[in-house]
Order: structure tokens, then sequence, then C-alpha cells
């Protein structure tokens, strides 16, 4: 009997998306934010996501048997509820209301998906509704895809879920096992998160800035310990400083921030504008640093024992984007292998709801080959919004994308590149992307002024060709996916220099032959005309959208920017008019 199985996110406000599961086989999975063009889709639920995904699926409403779920019921009898409650004291409506009404956003997230579903058309009383728990939710997306085979350390770092933060746990025989969990207000991805609100940039959107500011700074030079008390077992963060609610919360008019007046007067006014300046860069250091040292001992405390076993670590949730922690933790004597979900973020929790109802009910999910999992485009439907696009673009048929796309790249020229599904998380990997040439001086430069309208200082990264990973990173550690910086060896280093970031490091994307055949050529083309296997990839977007979905997307981003060549498909469009 066949099992199909529909997750959904969106249960905390942000980064709705949908997935698919059919028998253990992950047919589809994309973002809200790709349909309606508004970055993490807040305050949505992921209606056009499901249509798509079910329209791709080639499923009916009566085909769903399960409507997977990440956010659970939180009994009274669990230290979360208390928890919480004693450290709310200072807010008194918000820590009765935990022991009160303690399972209140479960009901309202209840409600939301009902009335999602009977949009889709989907009959409430025919399905098997699973509500699984966030931290659940995200450990089945790094555990059961990682394909792991072994006994698994499984770790979780989170704003939060229901009330849980952090998840450390095992994975043995398809089952998972909780060993520890911490509750807010005591959150590492919560504190990292509301120290980059504090450095001038938006939760949920600016860690991955905070991450790439912090080695242009020296961390020694401040020390943020106060922010949070740590004993080598259990976390407490200062509430008096960071992870603050009601009026302990700083405000610039309406507006409230999760820190508060006292950080301010500690460490200065907030930063504004897009200078990586003093001291703000040593703040992002020691920020940075302090999340690395705590989460490499609380990992070492509750996971290591697993870790000496078998050395394989899964790893989700939003502080998994954090690439270079993740670099640290594969510089673990005892870590032989780290598998991070690539859509680590809430998002991802789609993917986490579907794939442990799947196992629940005996089939298992099947190892996560790749993300390109979104919606595709023939030629012909690229040829048709050209035609209908109202800047008349010219475009022509190419014989060989690969080629001609290598040979623009070549000349120093940066291209985007529309080609095949889209990618699922935040990556760009060959889907999506705006590329260059890392071995032309200046095109990193370039990319950011005239084209992503972002900070000078923010860096880019490389995919690579399989056959040059290890002699580039040093290391035959599997990374398709952009989740882990790797030291790059020195004579790279002067090779494809715009792709290396301030410390040493590249973000890396191996790409491999079976997953994307033409982005492989594209990066073989490279290698004949440069001498090196590598491109300097992007998402496709500008600052503050969301990356390209369709045609129109691509070319609008196109006629947005001063890029002058698009690839879609087999077509080459340029600006001059048709």
């Amino acid at each position: 009997m066949s099992l199909t199985v529909l997750g959904l996110s969106g249960a905390l406000t942000h980064d709705p998306s949908a997935a698919i599961y059919i028998d253990g086989e992950l047919i589809a999975a994309a973002e809200e934010e790709r349909f309606t063009r508004d970055k993490h889709a807040k305050n949505r639920m992921p209606l056009e996501a499901s249509r798509w995904c079910m329209k791709f699926a080639g499923l009916k409403p009566c085909d769903i048997d399960v409507v997977a779920f990440p956010f659970g019921e939180i009994s009274l009898t669990s230290p979360a509820r208390w928890h919480y409650a004693k450290r709310y004291w200072y807010a008194p409506d918000r820590a009765l209301d935990a022991l009160f009404n303690g399972n209140r956003h479960y009901r309202r997230n209840v409600k939301k998906v009902q009335e999602l579903l009977q949009e889709l058309n989907i009959d409430w009383n025919k399905i098997e509704f699973d509500a699984v728990e966030h931290h659940l939710a995200h450990a089945s997306s790094a555990y059961h895809l990682s394909g792991f085979q072994e006994k698994t350390a499984i770790l979780g770092i989170d704003g939060k879920g229901e009330y849980a933060t952090t998840f450390f746990g095992y994975g043995e025989n398809g089952v998972i096992h909780k060993i520890k969990e911490f509750y807010d207000p005591d959150s590492l991805g919560q504190l990292y998160a509301s120290f980059t609100e504090y450095l001038g940039f938006e939760m949920l959107d600016g860690e991955y800035k905070v991450m790439g500011m912090a080695p242009y700074g020296d961390p020694s030079l401040y020390d943020l310990s106060r922010l949070i008390d740590f004993d080598g077992e259990d976390i407490r963060v200062n509430t008096e400083l960071v992870n603050t609610v009601g009026l302990r919360r700083y405000k610039e008019g309406r507006k409230g921030f999760y820190f508060s007046q006292k950080l301010i007067d500690w460490l200065g006014p907030r930063r504004k504008g897009d200078i990586a300046d003093d001291p703000y860069v040593h703040y992002a250091a020691s920020m940075q640093k302090m999340y690395e040292d705590i989460s490499l001992q609380l990992i070492d405390r509750y996971l290591g024992d697993i870790l000496k076993e078998t050395g394989k670590l899964v790893f989700a949730g939003g502080g998994a984007l954090n690439v270079k922690l993740n670099q640290k933790i594969l510089g673990l004597d005892y870590v032989k292998e780290l598998f991070v979900q690539p859509a680590a973020s809430d998002a991802g929790t789609a993917i986490g709801a579907a794939s442990y109802a799947s196992w629940k009910r005996g089939v298992m999910p099947e190892k996560l080959q790749h993300v390109y999992l979104g919606p595709r485009y023939t030629t012909e439907e690229c040829i048709e919004a050209c035609e209908n696009h109202p800047e008349k673009p010219a475009f022509e048929r190419i014989a060989d994308v690969p080629a001609k796309a290598a040979e623009i790249l070549a000349a120093g020229h940066p291209v985007s590149w529309c080609q095949g599904r889209m990618e699922f998380g935040p990556r760009a990997l060959g889907g999506r992307s705006i590329l260059g040439c890392p071995s032309h001086p200046g095109i990193a430069d370039k990319i950011n002024e005239q084209i992503k309208f972002r900070e000078r200082w923010r860096p880019f990264c490389p995919s690579i060709l399989d056959t040059v990973a290890k002699d580039m990173i040093q290391t035959d550690h599997p990374a398709p996916y952009m989740t882990i910086t790797f030291e790059v060896a020195e004579e790279w280093k002067h090779r494809v220099p715009e792709v290396v970031h301030e410390d040493g490091t590249s973000r890396v994307q191996i790409v491999n032959q079976d997953t994307n055949p033409r982005y492989y050529a594209l990066l073989q083309e490279m290698e004949k005309l440069t001498g090196n296997g590598v491109v300097l990839n992007t998402s496709m977007n500008r600052r503050g959208e969301p990356m390209v979905c369709s045609p129109a997307d691509a070319l609008n981003m196109f006629f947005g920017s001063d890029l002058q060549y698009l690839f879609l498909e087999d077509l080459l469009v340029t600006k001059q008019k048709a």
C-alpha cells in the first residue's frame, strides 16, 4: 500500500514551505517565498508551495494520506513550560500563559493548517494529521536524510520551537533518542539572532552577515561573556541584555528589539548602515567565537561518547547554517563525517515533519541525493516569458550552453544562470545562480555593487568540480551543499582569489555530474579555458528579495540590475531590444 505525506512548515510565522514524500521518496519541496516574491513569507502558510508540490507530483487532494506539521503539544508535566515560566518571571503575563495556556500556539497552528487544507480541497476528516515536535522535525530532517547507517549523533541549534531551543540526541536503527534539550529563553540561536539585530541586521536574515563580518575583527578585543553563563553543562542567557521580551526590550519608535537598553549602555549605539567598522567588526568576531566555543563544548559534553564510537554527526536548525562553526565541528578529532541538512532553518522542517511521519508508519525516508526539488521550465516556456516581458529582450537558442557561458565568464563578464529545477533551501547550487570567473580580478566587487546591491565585505562562494576538490580544499569530505567552510590550499588562493574569504577559507559546493550534468559541463568548460574547474556562485536575487523561481522572475531580476547575459535553459538572453 502506497504512503503519500504532505509536509508543511510555517509553524513559527516565517519560512513556510511544503514537501511531498511518496513511499519514502522526496518528490518535491519548495519555499512559499519563491512564489509570492516576499522574502521569508512572514505570517503566511505555504499555500502556493503546496499547490505546486501536489501538481508536480501529480496528486489530487484525495491522494494525500498524511499531513505532517512541525509543531507539537507540550504537556504541563514537561519541564519546558515550567522552565519558561520561571525564566520569564519579569513578564508575568507570559509566565502564567505558559503554565495555564501553554499550547495556545499549537491550537492556533492546527487551525491554520485546517484552513490551508480547506483551500487545497484536502478533507481534514480523511487524512491523518501528524503534529511533530519542532526539534524532532529538525532532527529527522538531518538524521533520516543523511543516509548514515551507524549510530549517529544528532545536534539541533535553533531560535526555538515550541519551548525547546537546542537538541542533543542520537539516531539508531531509524529511532531518534533525546539526550538533552535546553528551553527558551536559554537559546544559543536566539542569542546570536539578538546580537544580529544589535549589529544592524534583520533577525532570521542577517545572521550570515555577522558570520561574514567576523573574520575582519579581533575576538580578543571585547569580552561578551556576560551575555551568557555557561558551566560546561548548562547555558543561562542573561535576559537583562539579550533574548528580552516585554518592557525589557530596547525600542526605536514603535519597533522593539530582542535586546535591552542595558546592552546599548554597555556596548554603545546599535550599528547602522553598510560599513563593517570598529568596534562592530570586533563584536561580530567575539560573538562568533563565543558561539563556536560553547557549541563545541556542548557537543563534547553530550555527544562526545557517541562520536568517539562512530564519528557520525548530523546537524539541523537555523544554527546549522553557521558554516564557520561547521568547519570547527569537522575539525574535532572524533568527527569523521558531518551531514548538515542543507535547508537547515525552519523551511526544512517541512521535510523533517514529513520524513518523521513516513518513518513512523514504517516507510524509511531515502537518503537525500540533491536539493533540486523545485519547479523547472521548458525552453518553450522561457521563450514565451521573453516574448511577454515588457522589455522585449533579445534571445537566441544556443546549441552548447555550457561552452557559450564559459566563454562569456572567462572574458570577465558575470552571467545569470537559470537552469533545471530550483534549489530547496537558502543556497544557490547551480539552478538559480549568478556566476563569475573567480580568477578575474574585481569580479566579486562588480557583482556586489552592480548586481546584488549588497555590502562590499560579504564573501562569495565557489562551485568546484569533484575532480579538483581534494587538491583545492585538502580533504575528500563530502560538500555538495555549501554548508561547511574549508581551508583553501595556498596555490588555489592565488588561482581563484575572488572566492577566498578574509580568513583563507571558502564555503565550497562540490558539483557532481549525476545530480547536475549541465552545471558540471560548465565547470569542465571553465577548466579548459582558465585552468580552474571553479566558478564564483551566488544566488540569483537582488538584496532583500528571495531567489528567483520562474523565467519571469529571472527576467525581472535581470532588467533590475546591470547584468548583461542571462541563460534561460537553452536561451541566451541579452538586453538589446528584440
